[in-house]
């Protein structure tokens, strides 16, 4: 147990305990749908001097279930904010906790991997009956929580990147089409989409492939999302009626999904990857990327290849599976977060392969008999 001070909303809220390395973004963080049921540890000291900018969340509002800092900033300074971290949570009913020794709690969660806790406060019960519910409380392995953080309904995304996405200048070839299936995506992964050539409709995870394959699509995207991707049945069996019909690209749990659909497996990682400074090698040229990353589920290796897979990128920290193709399908996927926000944004070129298998696929049909 460990005692602090507590802000955000009064109240109870229990969730897997997670920690982020990230030095920056706790907003984008914070509205990641993919920390959806999970209590956020983050190992920067101080947290909440820059307040709350609505225009650099990740989606409608906070996602975790609760959150855990050393040091909560008393006043925030910045001419972009509009109301304080504490305000923001309270808003939104999540309590959070500051004052404790995040160093310890990391420790402790590095060691033993990531565990189901709770974050009280002004509650009455003892530390006993706290515990039992804790005790009583699901895990995250079986869980399907990327249905319930999708889309409600279809619609379309035009809003692009601010300014320093590298567009093609002058470019007049027609925007592609593109389905994405929102599994709790985030909104910067639709700008880099958009930035980058595509005309976005979004559907909630779950949605048929005979459906989708109505929109006509030249291409399917598959986000991010939280929970456990085996769980996610729905979603699997629709992008498995999808492969080979047009060009596929997933992020994170996307990228998990689409590797399910292919035949692959997936393993729970004993703490997850969360934060700004992951770094991953592409196995093709040697490059190392610094990338973004936020997932506790990873897909092996060898249930790939033997998917007819190709791993293409490797996490340097634990050897794990940081992206893959298909060797005939123009099908791939990657664990990292490309789209940054936060973090560095030198991985946001592979955006560019899915742009080009379209571009091949839409070539082909134009020549085609």
């Amino acid at each position: 147990m460990f005692s602090g001070r507590g802000f955000g909303a009064i109240g109870a809220c229990v969730g897997e305990v997670v920690f982020c390395t990230a030095m920056t973004g706790y907003q984008e963080a914070l509205s990641d749908p993919s920390y959806r049921g999970q209590i956020l540890t983050l190992t920067a000291s101080h947290i909440g001097n820059y307040g709350i900018c609505p225009t650099d969340v990740e989606s409608a509002g906070p996602q975790v279930a609760a959150m855990v800092v050393r040091d909560l900033a008393g006043v925030y300074s910045n001419c972009r904010a509009e109301e304080s971290l504490s305000d923001w949570l309270q808003e939104a009913g999540i309590p959070g906790i500051a004052g404790i020794d995040t160093r310890a709690l990391v420790r402790r969660l590095r060691g033993g991997g990531a565990m189901r806790g709770m974050v009280a406060t002004g509650v009455g019960e003892d530390t006993e009956t706290l515990l039992a519910q804790v005790r009583e409380s699901p895990r995250m392995g079986g869980q399907d929580l990327a249905t319930p953080a999708a889309a409600n309904c279809p619609s379309e995304w035009r809003e692009p990147l601010d300014g320093w996405w590298p567009r093609r200048a002058g470019s007049d070839t027609p925007p592609y089409d593109v389905v994405a299936i929102d599994c709790g995506a985030k909104r910067n992964i639709y700008r880099h989409l958009v930035s980058a050539g595509c005309a976005l409709r979004v559907v909630p995870a779950g949605t048929s492939a005979e459906d989708i394959l109505a929109m006509s699509p030249e291409g399917i995207f598959i986000s991010n999302g939280p929970g456990d991707p085996a769980a996610v049945e729905g979603t699997i069996e629709a992008i498995r009626g999808l492969l080979g019909t047009v060009p596929m690209f997933g992020i994170c749990l996307g990228h998990q999904l689409l590797s399910l659909a292919l035949g692959a497996t997936t393993w729970k990682l004993p703490f997850g990857h969360r934060g700004a400074n992951q770094p991953v090698r592409d196995e093709a040229t040697g490059r190392v990327l610094i990338t973004s990353q936020n997932h506790g589920f990873c897909v092996d290796a060898d249930a790939l290849a033997a998917a007819d897979c190709i791993v293409t990128h490797v996490h340097l920290n634990d050897g794990t599976v940081a992206g893959f193709r298909h060797r005939d399908l123009p099908v791939a996927g990657v664990q990292f977060h490309p789209e940054a926000s936060p973090g560095p944004h030198e991985a946001s070129a592979l955006f560019g392969w899915f742009i080009e298998r379209m571009a091949e696929a839409r070539q082909a049909a134009s020549v085609a008999p």
